[in-house]
C-alpha cells in the first residue's frame, strides 16, 4: 500500500475498479470496490494520485477522494481510450486511466465544485423543459394537419393555434379538441416552469461580479453567463484568449503537415453548450447591427462585407470568447470598440 503512486479509478453505479501501479509502472493493486467501500478503501491509502475518468459522478467522487488528501486528476474519456489494451472490460479501463494520467503531457478536468454542478442542473432542466416544448408545440401541429387544420410554426403563434383549435371545434371530432386542449395545458404548464427556471438563472447572474461583468458584452446575457460559471474552468487556467476559444471548439479543425498549415471548419470539439449560447448572441449582434447599420472601419462592419452572416455569427462567436477571456482575467468590463476606432 505505502508503494503505491497513482491509482486508476473506473466509476460504476455499484461496482468499482482500482488499479494501483508503483512509481515504476509496475501493478501494486487489482481490486473491485462495492459503492460503500470506495472511500473507505481510499482513506486507509497513503496520498497519491488519484486519477478518474471525467465521466457521470466524477466531480463528486473527486471531491469526496481529494478531501481525504490524495491528488485527483480527472482524464476526459477521449484521452483514456488509445490506453486500453485489447479487451475491453473494469479492470483493462482503470489500468487505461492510471496510465493516462500519468503521461507527463495529459490535460485533465478541473474538478467542478457542489456550487457550479447546482447551477449546471438549474440550466440543464432549463434546457430541456424548452426542448419538451418544442417537441410539444410540434407533436400538436402535426396532429392537426391530420384533421387539416394547418398551424403556423413556433411559439409566438400559441395563442394563434389555440384560436384555430376553437374555431374548428364543430367541424372536427371532439376527442381532437379536447386531446388538443391537454397539449395546449402542456405547453403552458413548460412555459411556466421555464420562466421560473430563468428568473433563478438571472437571481444567480446577478450574485457574482464575473456574471455581471460578462454581461456588460453585447450579445452576452444571464443565461450565457451562468453556463460560463457553471461548465467552465476558471478563466485564468487558460495560458491565452485562442485557448479557450479552442476549449469550446470555435477554431478552426487543423490537417497539416511538413510545415504547411491547413485549417478547415470548425472544429466544435469542445464545451457545447457555452458555444451554441455564443453563437446565438452573436447572431443576434449581427441582426441588430444589419437593422441598424454598422460603423464604417470596425471589424464587424468589415467581416460581414465579406462573409455570409453564419460565417460571421461564427468569426464574432470566437472573438467573444476571446474578449471574455480578457475581461475574466483583467477584471475589466466590456470596452466598445466603436469608441476606440479611430
Amino acid at each position: 500500500m505505502g508503494q503505491v503512486a497513482i491509482v486508476g479509478l473506473d466509476l460504476a453505479k455499484r461496482v468499482f475498479q482500482v488499479h494501483g501501479a508503483t512509481a515504476d509502472g509496475d501493478i501494486a493493486i487489482r481490486k473491485k470496490l462495492s459503492r460503500c467501500q470506495v472511500l473507505a478503501f481510499f482513506s486507509d491509502l497513503p496520498p497519491c494520485v488519484v486519477a478518474i475518468e471525467a465521466c457521470a459522478t466524477a466531480h463528486y467522487w473527486a471531491r469526496e477522494i481529494g478531501a481525504l488528501g490524495h491528488n485527483v486528476r480527472l482524464v476526459p474519456p477521449a484521452y483514456v481510450k488509445p490506453f486500453v489494451k485489447r479487451q475491453k472490460n473494469d479492470a483493462a479501463d482503470a489500468e487505461a486511466i492510471a496510465e493516462a494520467a500519468s503521461r507527463p503531457t495529459m490535460r485533465f478536468v478541473e474538478p467542478k465544485s457542489p456550487q457550479q454542478q447546482a447551477r449546471a442542473m438549474v440550466f440543464r432542466t432549463r434546457d430541456l423543459f424548452v426542448r419538451q416544448r418544442t417537441q410539444t408545440i410540434n407533436a400538436l401541429r402535426a396532429h392537426l394537419a391530420e384533421h387539416g387544420l394547418i398551424a403556423p410554426q413556433g411559439m409566438s403563434n400559441l395563442t394563434n393555434i389555440r384560436r384555430l383549435i376553437d374555431e374548428a371545434a364543430a367541424e372536427v371530432e371532439p376527442l381532437v379538441v379536447e386531446t388538443a386542449h391537454t397539449y395546449i395545458e402542456q405547453i403552458n404548464d413548460l412555459s411556466s416552469r421555464i420562466l421560473k427556471l430563468e428568473a433563478t438563472l438571472k437571481q444567480e447572474a446577478a450574485r457574482t461580479d464575473a456574471s455581471l461583468r460578462m454581461m456588460t458584452m453585447p450579445g452576452v446575457g444571464p443565461i450565457t453567463a451562468m453556463a460560463i460559471e457553471a461548465f467552465a474552468p476558471s478563466l485564468s487556467v487558460f495560458k491565452r484568449s485562442r485557448d479557450f476559444a479552442a476549449w469550446l471548439g470555435l477554431v478552426p479543425r487543423q490537417h497539416s503537415t511538413g510545415g504547411k498549415q491547413v485549417l478547415g471548419r470548425t472544429s466544435k470539439m469542445g464545451q457545447r453548450d457555452i458555444r451554441r449560447l455564443l453563437i446565438i448572441g452573436a447572431m443576434s449582434v449581427i441582426r441588430w447591427a444589419t437593422r441598424k447599420g454598422t460603423t464604417p472601419g470596425t471589424w464587424l462592419h468589415s467581416i460581414l462585407q465579406r462573409k455570409p452572416r453564419k460565417v460571421a455569427a461564427i468569426a464574432l462567436a470566437n472573438k467573444m470568447a476571446r474578449t471574455l477571456w480578457a475581461m475574466e482575467t483583467r477584471k475589466e468590463d466590456y470596452r466598445d470598440p466603436r469608441l476606440t476606432a479611430a
